[in-house]
C-alpha cells in the first residue's frame, strides 16, 4: 500500500473508532442520568450534578458530531468524491474548538466551591470566548469563499488554550488533581494544535501525520474520565473503549503487514490466488478470536494500573473462607471492614447497627448520623455519597457531618438487627466505580447470607439448650414426682410398725423411727446436682430395708455386696429403692415364708466387642420371691410408675448407653440388671448436647 491509501485508511478507522467511543459515552451519560434522582437540577446537590452530567453529555455531542463529520469530510477528499461545503466544514470544525473549552469547564468543576466559583469564571469564560471567536472565524473564512478551516481561527485556539493551560497548571497545582487536570486540557489543546500541523504536511499524506493530526481527540475522552472518576460507568467506559481501540490497532497492522500483500497475490488467470484467500480467512478468524484475550488484557490493565485496584474476585473468596470459619457477626464484620479499607484505599470503614425503628443509627453503642438521602448516588445495596454538594446555607452543617462518609453498604439480613458498612474518605478523591459497587454488593451479600447462617446456629444451639433445661426440669419433676409417690402403704405399714414396737419393744421402736425419719430426709432431700453417688443410694437402700425388716422380721433377709471403690462413683438418684421397694412389694410379701433382697455392684465386662471391659458398673437387685410370668412382668413395666420412671430416666440421662433388664419366672423370684456407664456424669452430658 502507499503512503496515501494508507493514510486513507487510518483517517477511516480512527473517525470510525472516535464516533464509536464518543457515542458510546453518550449512551452511558444517558443511562446514568435516568437512573440517577436530580437530574432535573432541583437542591444544590441536584444542579451540581445536573450541571456535570451535562458537562459529560455535551464532551460527547461535540466529539460525537467532531469524528462523524470529520468523517464525511476526510472520506471524500479521499475516495475523490469532491470537496464539502464550507459551511459543514466551518460548522465541525467549531465543534471541535468548543471541546477544550468544554474541558476547562470540566477540570474545574473538579474541585469547584463557593469560595472557587468566581475564580473558576476567569478561566471558563475566555476558554468559551476563544472557542466562540474561533468559530466566527470559521464561519466568516466560508462565507468569503476562502480556505475552511481558517488557519488563523485554528492558529488562535492553538495558541490560546496553550496559554491558558499553563495558567490553569498554576491554579490547580495545590489540589490532588493538578497533574490530571493538566493532563487534560493538555491533550485537548494538542487535539486543536495537531490538526494545524497536519494542514502543513505537504500532499505525501504521511499516516503518522493523518493519524497525530486528525485523532488526537481519541484520547482526550478517556483522559477526561480518568482526571474524575464521579462518572459511575468511567472504569466500564474505559474498558470497553480501550479494549476497542486495542482491537482496531491490530485488525489496522494485519491488514497493513499481511492482508494488503495478500491481495495483490494473483493466479494465472488474474484471479485472488486461493492460499491467500485462505490466509485472509485465517487472519479474519484470528482477529475475532484475539478479542476475548485483549479484553481480559485491557481489564487487567484498568484494573491493575489504572484504578490500582484489587483482585476483587479472589478478595471476595479469601473474605468468604475467612468468614466462613468465624462465628460471632461482630468478628465477621471487624475482619471484613478492615479488610475493604485497605482494598479501598479508605481511611477506615466501619459497621453499625440500624436501628429501623428510629431516626438515628447506632455506631459501637454511640450515636452515628447516617448520610441525608438527597447526599446519595442511588444503587440497590450501596449507597455512594455525592460529591457534587456545595457547602452552603443549612446543607454546610449537615455535610460537614458527612464529609468523612463516601458510601455505605447496607447489609441486607433476613432478621434484625440488620448492620450497615460506612467507607470513609478514600485516597486521592478516589470514588466508587460500577466495578466497586458491584463488588461492595456482592460482598454486602454474602456477609447477609453468613449472618443468617450464623444466627440460625446459635438459634439452634439456643433451641437445644432451652429443649436441656426442659428436659432437666422434667427430669427433676419426675423425681419429684417419684419422692411423693412414696408407697403410702409402706408409711402406714411402718407407722403401724413403729407403733407396735412402742409396746414391746421401745428400742427398736426408736431405731426404727429415727430410720424412717433419714429415709424420709433422704427421699425428700433437693439433690446438690444432677447425680448422687451410688454409696448415697446404698445407704437409702439400707434405710429402707431396716424398716422393711422391722415389719417382717425373720420372713425378709438383706445382703447388700458393694465394693468401697465403687460407692464414690455418681449415678442418678433414686434408681436402686424404687425396684428393691417393687421386690419386697410383689416377690417377698406375698410369700408367707418371705425369701431373701439381695443388692451387687460390680464392674461390668461388657456384652459386646465394641465395648471396652470395666466401661459399665452393672447393678444387680436379685430377690428370691415368688416371680412373675414375662407377660405379667412387662404389663407391670409398662403400668407401673416407679420402674417406667427409673427407666425413662436412664434414657434421658445415657441413652442407649444404659440398660435396664428383667429376668423373671413364677417360683424362682426375679432379677434385674442395671448397668449404668462408669464415667456416668460425662456420658450423661454428651447425650444431654
Amino acid at each position: 500500500m502507499n503512503p496515501r491509501n494508507i493514510a486513507a485508511l487510518v483517517n477511516l478507522l480512527g473517525f470510525l473508532t472516535g464516533a464509536a467511543l464518543y457515542a458510546m459515552l453518550l449512551v452511558m451519560v444517558l443511562r446514568a442520568a435516568e437512573s440517577a434522582p436530580g437530574y432535573d437540577g432541583h437542591g444544590t446537590g441536584g444542579r451540581r450534578k445536573a450541571d456535570y452530567r451535562r458537562l459529560l453529555l455535551v464532551t460527547a455531542l461535540l466529539g460525537l458530531l467532531w469524528n462523524v463529520g470529520a468523517l464525511l469530510i476526510y472520506g471524500a477528499r479521499d475516495l475523490e468524491l469532491g470537496d464539502t461545503s464550507p459551511w459543514f466544514v466551518a460548522s465541525i470544525f467549531t465543534a471541535l474548538g468548543f471541546l477544550p473549552a468544554v474541558v476547562v469547564n470540566s477540570v474545574l468543576r473538579v474541585e469547584a466551591s463557593p469560595a472557587k466559583s468566581a475564580a473558576g469564571y476567569l478561566f471558563t469564560l475566555p476558554a468559551y470566548g476563544l472557542s466562540a471567536v474561533a468559530g466566527l472565524l470559521h464561519f466568516t473564512s466560508a462565507k468569503n469563499g476562502h480556505q475552511a478551516p481558517s488557519p488563523l481561527a485554528l492558529q488562535a485556539l492553538t495558541f490560546g488554550f496553550s496559554g491558558l493551560a499553563l495558567v490553569l497548571l498554576l491554579y490547580t497545582r495545590r489540589t490532588p488533581i493538578w497533574k490530571r487536570a493538566f493532563l487534560v486540557v493538555a491533550l485537548a489543546v494538542f487535539a486543536v494544535s495537531a490538526l494545524h500541523i497536519s494542514r502543513h504536511a505537504g500532499d505525501d499524506y504521511p499516516w503518522f501525520v493523518e493519524l497525530i493530526g486528525h485523532h488526537a481527540s481519541l484520547p482526550l475522552v478517556i483522559a477526561m474520565l480518568y482526571q474524575d472518576y464521579r462518572f459511575a460507568l468511567a472504569d466500564i467506559f474505559l474498558k470497553r473503549a480501550l479494549a476497542l481501540i486495542a482491537l482496531v490497532v491490530l485488525a489496522f497492522g494485519l491488514y497493513v503487514m499481511a492482508v494488503a500483500p495478500l491481495l495483490r497475490m494473483r493466479d494465472a488467470r488474474g484471479d485472488l490466488d486461493p492460499a491467500a484467500v485462505g490466509v485472509l480467512l485465517a487472519v479474519w478468524l484470528g482477529t475475532a478470536l484475539s478479542y476475548p484475550f485483549l479484553r481480559r488484557v485491557v481489564i487487567w490493565f484498568v484494573d491493575r494500573v489504572v484504578m490500582r485496584r484489587e483482585n476483587y474476585q479472589d478478595l471476595r473468596e479469601k473474605l468468604a473462607r475467612m468468614t466462613a470459619s468465624t462465628e460471632n457477626p461482630r468478628e465477621i464484620l471487624d475482619f471484613v471492614s478492615d479488610r475493604l479499607a485497605r482494598a479501598l484505599t479508605a481511611r477506615e470503614v466501619r459497621w453499625f447497627v440500624r436501628e429501623e425503628s428510629a431516626g438515628n443509627s447506632m455506631m459501637n453503642g454511640k450515636e452515628e448520623v447516617s448520610i441525608a438521602p438527597d447526599l446519595l448516588l442511588p444503587a440497590a445495596l450501596v449507597q455512594v455519597a455525592n460529591p457534587d454538594v456545595e457547602q452552603s446555607g443549612e446543607a454546610d452543617s449537615r455535610l460537614q457531618r458527612t464529609k468523612r462518609v463516601a458510601a455505605q453498604v447496607i447489609i441486607p439480613t433476613n432478621e434484625p438487627p440488620r448492620y450497615t458498612l460506612q467507607i470513609g474518605e478514600m485516597a486521592a478523591g478516589r470514588q466508587l466505580l460500577s466495578d466497586d459497587i458491584a463488588f461492595l454488593e456482592s460482598v454486602a451479600l454474602m456477609l447477609a447470607r453468613r449472618i443468617d447462617a450464623v444466627r440460625v446456629a446459635h438459634e439452634r444451639c439456643e433451641r437445644n439448650l432451652r429443649e436441656q433445661e426442659i428436659g432437666k426440669l422434667a427430669t427433676e419433676a419426675e423425681l419429684r414426682a417419684l419422692r411423693a409417690q412414696l408407697n403410702p402403704h409402706f408409711l402406714f405399714n411402718a407407722l403401724t410398725t413403729i407403733g407396735y414396737l412402742i409396746q414391746t419393744s421401745p428400742e427398736r421402736a426408736l431405731d426404727t423411727l429415727m430410720r424412717l425419719t433419714g429415709l424420709l430426709r433422704a427421699v425428700l432431700r433437693e439433690p446438690t446436682g444432677d447425680f448422687a453417688t451410688l454409696g448415697e443410694e446404698i445407704d437409702l437402700v439400707e434405710s429402707y430395708l431396716a424398716i422393711e425388716r422391722a415389719r417382717f422380721e425373720e420372713r425378709l433377709r438383706v445382703k447388700i455386696d458393694v465394693p468401697n471403690e465403687l460407692r464414690s462413683m455418681p449415678v442418678p438418684p433414686l434408681v436402686i429403692q424404687p425396684i428393691v421397694e417393687n421386690a419386697i412389694k410383689h416377690g417377698i410379701a406375698p410369700l408367707k415364708s418371705g425369701g431373701e433382697v439381695t443388692v451387687t455392684a460390680r464392674l461390668d465386662a461388657g456384652k459386646a466387642e465394641s465395648e471396652p471391659v470395666n466401661s459399665k458398673i452393672c447393678i444387680t437387685i436379685r430377690d428370691t420371691g415368688k416371680g412373675t410370668t414375662e407377660m405379667d412382668l412387662e404389663t407391670g413395666r409398662r403400668l407401673g410408675v416407679g420402674l417406667t420412671n427409673v427407666e425413662k430416666r436412664l434414657n434421658r440421662y445415657y441413652g442407649p448407653d444404659a440398660s435396664l433388664e428383667f429376668e423373671s419366672a413364677p417360683g424362682t423370684g426375679t432379677i434385674v440388671n442395671m448397668r449404668i456407664p462408669l464415667n456416668g456424669h460425662e456420658t450423661a452430658r454428651n447425650h444431654s448436647r
